[in-house]
């Protein structure tokens, strides 16, 4: 079929026009989404600004660059970074930074190097050395020890390379430290760059570079400084800043894990300088659980054991281990004599420092009894106590060990019939005849022949708490010093002490001079502001090589970590820790620990009272299966 020109072109134009139809109605859709897509942005801009994004809050509210430091909403801010190594370093070499007491920043940046690459530079290094080392000798002349040095070390590394023992790493490391004052800063950075200095690792601080540095100690891995050195793997793991001390010893007892690696808190306390140990805790904490849990280890190597209790703890372990349990009061049986001597040994071994010992002992528990005495009283007390040792013909140059000690009557007697006496002895007359009369009055009548001892104070009113412990401290004293064995003696609540100076200034001698009688003292304390703002509980824990803190209160915790020197981290740690965990000082080294007992043992040491009266019933219930069979046994016995 033919088609005449006019016709094409009218089909032409109309194919055009249909073409520019559809064309605009595409750029009108597209001018419409163009709209939307611009208001939807406006929008969004407008509903993130009345957001809070998480860059808004840990953002700072100003900064200042300067050539060295950063200032961030006035806090100054400074990084230093390692530019050199010595040839050799050390293990740990890093943790006095780690451990300094102050709030800065680490960032560690490896980068690993092909293994071919280093061979191939380490190579030509080899060559280069070798030539020099034979041109020297060729020359005749001295040998350089740097030289051979550095290619024995080359050719080391490169069998440690090929073997695949080693890698190779360019390794970068920064520290930002902080600062609330420009001084404080610079001399912050001073000790810092003198603690790398003393290693024999150079560093520098950032000069026109504060901002790179400050970003690349941010946890955002970017390195901006990129100042690297040549390290292979040992000396680059040797600075792993994670250091946790270990407690591990080949002797002495289990006292819990190492809460950093797992590793075991095992020790033996008579290897420091001094044996005693001191225990911070609030109630609840497990402090008496750690003690009893040490004291039941410590008695199966064969130590012998004392114990002052005052909240009747310990009698389940005593009567599991086949102690002996010692009830003192006002009606029981048991009696001790604060007049009692020792039968001494070493150097205090001489009748005459013995009976001056025993008469200054006495006078402290003379002024508990009757409060704060005068100088003349308190030379009429001395004079009186004197007199009561002779009148038993108690002298300098007596043999001690076959004399009857005086009691509290005698000297009651001897004070009423001195000159200015009479007033004492009135005020003493309540110990001897009155309502106290049955506490100190009585000759001692109780041993401790046995591992493990323990002195209960339960049942004593609480005015009589202090004096009753401080004559049992008094005589196991005296036989602590009659006979040299290993021991530890426990002072539980021991701030019942702390609260009277005579007593607190007993037990302070006491701690320092048990360690020459192979005695090692454990004080235990849950009120913890009352101890170390005496000045005898400071120098008590000045003494005390082992030191045990466990969950602390946030009434006392500032005290306790201006006492010990504890990092922020540490304290929130005493804080935020459970039962049973805390941080374990012995001597220079420390770690958290958290105390672990196995299940018998934990049967032995609970103080839960739901456990305790599950015990209760068990055997309730076991002395009743018991006496069914026996009666059992009888009836078939009868039928028979």
């Amino acid at each position: 079929m033919a088609f005449q020109p006019s016709q094409i072109k009218k089909e032409d134009k109309l194919k055009q026009k249909v073409e520019n139809s559809k064309k605009a109605e595409q750029e009108k859709v597209i001018n419409v989404s163009a709209r939307e897509t611009k208001r939807f942005i406006e929008e969004e801009k407008m509903y993130r600004r009345g957001t809070v994004m998480i860059k808004d809050l840990i953002a700072p509210a100003s900064m200042k660059i300067s050539t060295d430091h950063l200032v961030l909403s006035g806090v100054f801010v400074r990084t230093i970074f390692v530019i050199t190594y010595p040839r050799y370093i050390s293990v740990g070499w890093f943790a006095p930074v780690i451990n300094l007491n102050t709030t800065f920043d680490i960032a560690m940046f490896f980068y690993p190097i092909k293994t071919a690459i280093v061979l191939k530079q380490l190579k030509k290094k080899v060559g280069t050395l070798e030539a020099e080392i034979i041109g020297n000798a060729e020359k005749g002349a001295a040998r350089d020890p740097l030289s051979e040095t550095a290619l024995r070390d080359i050719e080391a590394l490169r069998d440690a390379l090929t073997q695949g023992i080693e890698r190779f790493f360019q390794f970068g490391l920064y520290v930002t430290v902080y600062s609330n004052k420009k001084e404080d800063l610079d001399i912050l950075t001073i000790d810092v760059e003198n603690i790398f200095g003393s290693r024999l690792v150079y560093s520098r601080k950032v000069l026109y570079q504060a901002e790179q540095g400050f970003n690349s100690t941010l946890p955002l891995c970017n390195d901006e400084l990129f100042i690297n050195s040549n390290m292979n793997s040992s000396p680059v793991a040797s600075s792993f800043p994670f250091i946790s001390s270990e407690l591990t010893s080949d002797t002495g007892v289990l006292y819990g894990i190492n809460r950093h690696n797992n590793s075991l808190i095992l020790f033996d306390r008579f290897s420091l300088q001094n044996a005693n140990s001191v225990v911070f805790a609030t109630s609840g904490a497990g402090k008496s659980y750690a003690i009893k849990l040490e004291i039941l280890r410590a008695l199966m190597t064969g130590t012998e054991v004392i114990i002052i209790d005052p909240e009747y703890e310990y009698k389940h372990l005593s009567d599991a281990v086949g102690g002996t349990y010692i009830n003192l009061s006002l009606s029981s049986d048991a009696k001790v004599n604060p007049f009692d001597l020792p039968r001494s040994i070493g150097d205090d071994s001489r009748p005459a420092d013995i009976i001056r010992s025993a008469v200054i002992t006495v006078k402290g528990l003379i002024r508990l009894m009757l409060g704060d005495l005068n100088h003349e009283e308190d030379s009429i007390i001395d004079r009186a106590l004197l007199e009561t040792y002779a009148k038993k013909d108690i002298t300098a140059d007596v043999d001690l060990a076959s004399i009857e000690a005086p009691i509290m009557q005698d000297f009651q007697d001897i004070l009423e019939g001195m000159e200015g006496g009479e007033s004492l002895s009135l005020r003493l007359l309540k110990y001897t005849q009155g309502t106290f009369a049955g506490l100190f009055n009585n000759p001692t009548n109780v041993e401790m022949n046995n591992k493990l001892v323990c002195f209960s104070v339960r049942d004593l009113e609480d005015e009589l708490r202090p004096l009753a412990i401080y004559s049992i401290v008094n005589y196991i004293w005296n036989v602590v010093r009659s006979e040299m064995r290993k021991r530890i003696l426990v002072i539980d609540e021991a701030w019942w002490l702390m609260q009277h100076e005579d007593s607190a200034k007993f037990i302070f001698a006491l701690v320092k001079r048990c360690r020459k009688y192979y005695l090692g003292v454990t004080t235990i304390t849950q009120d913890v502001n009352d101890f170390l703002t005496s000045p005898y509980g400071q120098a008590i824990v000045t003494n005390s090589s082992l030191q045990l803190l466990l969950k602390q209160s946030s009434a006392s915790i500032d005290l306790v970590q201006k006492t010990f020197l504890l990092t922020e981290g540490e304290k929130y740690l005493l804080l935020e820790c459970g039962v049973g965990e805390g941080i374990f000082f012995a001597g220079s080294k420390h770690a958290a620990i958290k105390v672990v007992a196995s299940y018998t043992e934990d049967q032995l040491i609970t103080s839960d009272p739901r456990q305790l009266l599950a015990i209760e019933e068990a055997k309730k219930e076991f002395a009743a299966t018991i006496s069914d069979d026996k009666a059992l046994e009888g009836v078939e016995d009868m039928d028979i």
